[in-house]
């Protein structure tokens, strides 16, 4: 699965970072933290990280 999608292991709160990780090829955990510093910039990031738990699509097994 190439696609991007929230994957069943190695979630932290909805899995959001760790699906994009996986689709670029990144670490979780620094996907993770760039999302947390994203946080500090003024913009909807909060927002676009709900939008991204409800429209991703969970892991098939």
């Amino acid at each position: 699965m190439n696609g991007l999608y929230r994957p069943r292991r190695g979630r932290v709160i909805g899995g959001v970072c760790a699906g994009l990780a996986r689709r670029f090829g990144l670490s979780p955990w620094t996907v993770r933290l760039l999302a947390l510093l994203s946080c500090l910039l003024p913009g909807p990031q909060f927002v676009v990280y709900i939008v991204l738990w409800i429209m991703l699509p969970g892991e098939r097994h």
